[in-house]
């Protein structure tokens, strides 16, 4: 579903991203993993176009979209949950959802039910500004947000920080039931390994702007987690 091919990138005179490489079946869990500052966010940045790489390809479904811009890349099927969430926290929920739907050009009530199901509190806090929500219901909104778009891939960017256990369990339900229904792929940035391991069907390593590691999940062995993961 999602391929990179050798991709670089610069930001202010530095390369940050070295040849990244890597591949996302379609219908599967990956996992892009690694210490801070070793270029995960910027991967991801890319991909969705928000960061303009010097080098590469960025392939969705067998098509290179390298130069489209960002609000192509969602019509084209990249839902997006940056790190930080980044709702709209003056806008109501039901006006955050709303925006999930515009990038798409469909009507706000398409999807919303399905999204309800998932994430229950969030019909109950429609007229609720975005800001007036929990760490946790943000998250959800988000995810609710870019499910709304309907997208061939799905990328969040560690999704567990900072949110209670209670809806981390209801995030890994949430992500179980996508890849067990296989409409999607998803892409996901997780520092909480053992998160990470229960859900992923594949892992990509990074260090220092590439990719050191992947395989199966089964592949991750202790071995590469002291070496690639331990702090």
């Amino acid at each position: 579903m999602l391929s990179l091919e050798h991709i670089e990138v610069s930001i202010g005179g530095s390369q940050i991203l070295r040849g990244v490489s890597f591949h996302v079946p379609p219908g599967s869990v990956t996992c892009l993993m690694g210490r801070n500052g070793v270029g995960k966010t910027t991967t991801l940045r890319t991909i969705t176009g928000l960061l303009k790489h010097s080098r590469g390809n960025v392939l969705l479904d067998g098509v290179n979209i390298s130069k489209l811009p960002p609000e192509e890349r969602a019509r084209a099927g990249i839902g997006y949950v940056p790190q930080g969430r980044e709702i709209f926290p003056h806008l109501s929920v039901e006006e955050n959802l709303h925006i999930g739907c515009v990038a798409r050009g469909k009507s706000a009530a398409t999807g919303l039910e399905r999204v309800f199901a998932l994430f229950p509190i969030l019909k109950e806090f429609l007229p609720r500004k975005g800001g007036m929500l929990s760490g946790g219901q943000q998250q959800q909104l988000a995810i609710g947000r870019a499910l709304l778009t309907n997208p061939k891939l799905l990328i969040l960017d560690e999704p567990t920080e900072g949110i209670q256990p209670n809806v981390i369990d209801q995030i890994g339900d949430t992500i179980r039931l996508l890849r067990k229904e296989g409409a999607m792929s998803i892409l996901l940035v997780e520092q909480y390994l053992d998160f990470a391991k229960e859900l992923a069907d594949r892992f990509c390593i990074m260090d220092r702007g590439t990719i050191v590691s992947s395989g199966t999940i089964e592949e991750l062995s202790e071995s590469i987690i002291q070496r690639h993961l331990v702090m």
